[in-house]
């Protein structure tokens, strides 16, 4: 009778467990893109995408090299992790220190790249 009441709580507890990773996929899923009523989160997500077409114009241009992209690359990839793990604190929102901690970031980079594709 014991084991039978431990696995029914196993089972439950499994259960739940797995309804909530899921909950927190979808969540996360749905902070790629646009999110609608988050504007903190938005900006950030469009000067990233912003930085990423700037990155790629300037490949194609042949003023930025492909050393120079991937470092660019990868710093913009810091900052994606940095706004993930901001936005995972506050249930998919950023506040305003986040925000301007990233963007000051965003603005280093950014500076860097037109650096990069002015020399090119």
């Amino acid at each position: 009778m014991q084991t039978k009441l431990m696995s029914r709580f196993s089972l439950i507890g499994f259960t739940m467990a797995a309804a909530l990773a899921s909950a927190g996929a979808m969540a996360q899923a749905a902070t790629q893109d646009n999110v609608p009523g988050h504007p903190r989160v938005n900006e950030v997500n469009n000067r990233l995408e912003n930085q990423q077409d700037r990155i790629q114009a300037g490949v194609s241009d042949g003023q930025i090299n492909a050393k120079q992209a991937a470092r660019d690359e990868k710093q913009d990839a810091n900052i994606a992790a940095r706004e993930s793990r901001d936005e995972a604190k506050h249930n998919g929102h950023l506040t305003k220190a986040e925000q301007k901690n990233l963007n000051k970031s965003l603005n280093h980079d950014s500076k860097r790249i037109h650096k990069q594709r002015a020399a090119g």
